[in-house]
């Protein structure tokens, strides 16, 4: 079946003036979000193509490192955290937060007031992102894992969240309704657990700092509650909205809902220290980390299960909306990444490939084909809704999807494999070192060409989103389907 969201159906007989009055509504939430969230998201995919040509760099440097290697700021020690931070906090937060301020007013069913101070964060957001690259470049890198931004870069950014942060937290003071959507569960938990992590690493890694080893215990602590509390937290809210919203029908059970979303925050924030097995810490704090890890099977297990029952029988729709078919897929995604996880959190795995490609792949599997492909998503729904047209091309968002589907099935693939063999070589005690390294070569290279399919989704999404952002998109009432629509009786049940 198609949605009544993305497809003309016959619909029941309802008042004329409630559904008149209810778009009207949407309309002036819409519009008054309109600047920021367009703000945040033309920032993000700039930042997007930034990370994307590194990324490229970074993936060709890899295997053929002496490239370009007298000129020091173009070494791979220092684009490659240049290239991790612009992604993470350049595209997949400022993505993530523009999505999370157009969901809050929706579900508040409230007008964003003073919308200018939103784009006033989101400047001093792009700000505290430059100066902590420039700095990188310049070699004043902090060492940490997604932390590579010295102290003055990391204040800009927690000032310019602040500010960004309040508003999130002032729609939800003055909502409309007594109802506490689940969406909204995700988010608020995003908002507040952010500023907790990030607060709470720059107190413990460079105001007072803990000493020796325990800065590696901090430092992956913040690296995987990043993904889970902030950007994952932010999509799994984004995808409780977008697939019942596009197929027109609700949630399949609350309950499900409540046990994913506290088991999720519960079991994801104990995580982190299963990167240090057989490092010198105590044995319970690893321990009690590969148990976390293993138990966010519970969460997975609630809201695939709640996902996929509500999507029961509204399958096919994929076929035609674009919206559904990314934040499917970074759904599934998320079950992927996190099995992936619990397999190389076990001491078992863990020791043969805790220094191999296979963490790296862990981290893509999370950061792009569940966060980002569900951001992609949320896009296509959101961005007509701003700017008054729909997109120009179906063929487009075909490109967009296949090449980023393909091109993070194939990086993820090639990373997996490459990091079995190496840490196959570099567990046989006959071997050298340096053949260890070169066995994983093939891999990388396939890598590269992942990386090259990653590059042309991103452009074409961009080019898109420009036609879109400067109102060169179709004008109709009717969304761009990735597929003719087929007539009503047909196999499809249209």
């Amino acid at each position: 079946m198609i949605p009544a969201t993305d497809i003309p159906l016959k619909q029941p007989a309802v008042s004329a003036t409630a559904g008149d009055v209810e778009q009207l509504e949407r309309a002036v939430i819409d519009a008054s979000t309109r600047v920021p969230v367009l703000m945040f998201y033309a920032s993000a995919m700039a930042w997007l193509l930034i990370a994307t040509l590194l990324g490229l760099f970074v993936s060709f440097k890899l295997h053929s490192p002496d490239w370009l290697s007298n000129v020091s700021f173009l070494s791979w020690g220092r684009l490659r955290p240049v290239y991790l931070n612009v992604m993470v906090y350049g595209w997949a937060s400022m993505a993530g937060m523009g999505t999370a301020i157009w969901l809050m007013a929706r579900l508040c069913r409230t007008t964003l007031r003073h919308p200018l101070l939103l784009v006033t964060g989101a400047w001093f957001w792009n700000i505290g992102i430059a100066v902590g690259v420039t700095a990188i470049l310049m070699g004043y890198s902090t060492g940490y894992q997604w932390l590579e931004f010295p102290p003055y870069a990391a204040a800009i950014l927690l000032v310019a969240y602040a500010l960004i942060m309040s508003w999130a937290i002032l729609m939800f003071r003055f909502r409309r309704g007594e109802q506490i959507y689940i969406t909204q569960w995700y988010l608020l938990g995003a908002f507040l657990w952010f500023p907790w992590l990030y607060t709470a690493v720059q107190a413990m890694l460079f105001v007072v700092p803990v000493q020796g080893v325990l800065q590696a215990a901090v430092g992956w602590w913040y690296a995987n509650n990043l993904m889970f509390l902030w950007l994952g937290a932010i999509a799994l809210g984004t995808a409780y909205y977008m697939i019942p919203k596009v197929i027109g029908r609700p949630v399949y059970s609350y309950h499900l809902a409540a046990i994913g979303f506290w088991t999720y925050a519960l079991f994801s924030s104990w995580t982190g220290m299963q990167r240090l097995v057989d490092g010198p810490f105590p044995a319970w704090m690893v321990t009690a980390s590969v148990a976390a890890t293993i138990l966010t099977i519970i969460p997975v297990a609630t809201v695939g299960l709640n996902h996929h029952m509500t999507m029961q029988g509204y399958f096919p729709v994929m076929r035609y909306s674009p919206t559904l078919r990314f934040t499917v897929f970074g759904a599934v995604s998320y079950s992927v990444f996190s099995v992936v996880g619990i397999l190389i959190s076990l001491r078992s795995t863990a020791r043969y490939l805790n220094f191999t490609q296979t963490s790296i792949a862990y981290s893509d599997l999370g950061l792009y084909a569940f966060f980002t492909m569900i951001i992609f998503g949320s896009m296509y729904y959101i961005v007509p809704r701003l700017v008054g047209c729909e997109w120009r091309y179906a063929t487009l968002i075909k490109l967009h999807f296949w090449a980023s589907a393909y091109g993070i099935g194939l990086l993820s693939l090639m990373l997996l494999v490459g990091g079995l063999v190496q840490g196959s070589s570099q567990e046989d005690p006959s071997l050298p070192f340096i053949e260890s390294v070169q066995s994983v070569l093939p891999y990388l290279r396939g890598a590269t060409l992942a990386a090259l399919l990653l590059t042309a989704s991103h452009f074409i999404f961009a080019f898109h989103f420009g036609l879109m952002l400067f109102g060169l998109g179709r004008t109709s009432t009717v969304p761009t389907f990735l597929n003719p629509v087929e007539p009503e009786g047909s196999e499809a049940h249209l």
